[in-house]
């Protein structure tokens, strides 16, 4: 059953999710996402970074704007109400610079702290209908190309294959003396993105990328997401 959040965006006629939306779809579902807030203006920046507690993430809500970081739309380790305020400044200005964008909003997100940056996403294809991939994230995520894939629906053993099939998993188990990271919530984030696009069939396309590995036992969270949607 399509969810609420996708169904009202197609029924206004959007071919994407706003970012606020993505998290609020990926939280119901079970999938961890760091504790956030939608700020209209800078006081409401400062009292939800205050909430949420130092240090944050400051990132435009636009329609038109895909790729934040291309265009330094995220703002990272924000430590304190001056930070945020001028944050906010410096994300309207970035707005005024890309042709027919629109500031909607400001995100602020509690910062997670560092670790293993993957990606978890998803394609459509006409014949074979939905496919969920695995792979290492962040800049990465084109240059190495190194993912793994299945068609939904899948089961428990196909997302533990999915993760220890990319050369990434290294990573994940420790490599050069680096911490081994929490592979069993990596593993939950699939299985349950998995589902959600299962039951949302008008999902074109995502990626949940970077999504953050912990140390092991501490977790994986998702930071950013992006959700296309197929249009009647």
């Amino acid at each position: 059953m399509t969810h609420p959040i996708v169904a009202r965006a197609v029924g206004e006629g959007r071919n994407k999710l706003k970012e606020d939306e993505a998290l609020a779809l990926l939280k119901a579902y079970g999938i961890p996402v760091p504790e956030f807030a939608v700020a209209r203006d800078e006081e409401e920046a400062v009292k939800a970074a205050e909430e949420i507690g130092f240090p944050v993430v400051a990132k435009i809500i636009s329609r038109q704007i895909v790729h934040k970081t291309d265009v330094g739309g995220v703002i990272l380790g924000i430590n304190d109400a001056q930070g945020v305020r001028d944050a906010c400044k410096r994300l309207r200005e970035v707005v005024k610079r890309v042709p027919y964008a629109e500031l909607e909003g400001v995100l602020i997100q509690k910062m997670i702290p560092r670790g293993v940056e993957l990606i978890v996403g998803s394609v459509y294809d006409e014949i074979f209908g939905h496919a969920v991939l695995f792979g290492l994230g962040g800049i990465f995520t084109e240059l190495y190309k190194d993912i793994s894939m299945r068609i939904i629906p899948i089961e428990p053993e196909d997302a533990w294959e999915m993760v220890q099939e990319v050369k990434a998993y290294r990573l994940l188990t420790g490599f050069r003396g680096m911490p081994p990271r929490d592979i069993p919530a990596v593993v939950d984030i699939v299985l349950k993105f998995a589902r959600l696009i299962q039951e949302n069939p008008e999902i074109a396309e995502a990626d949940l990328n970077p999504v953050i590995a912990l140390e092991e036992g501490k977790g994986a969270y998702v930071v950013d997401a992006r959700f296309i949607l197929r249009m009647a």
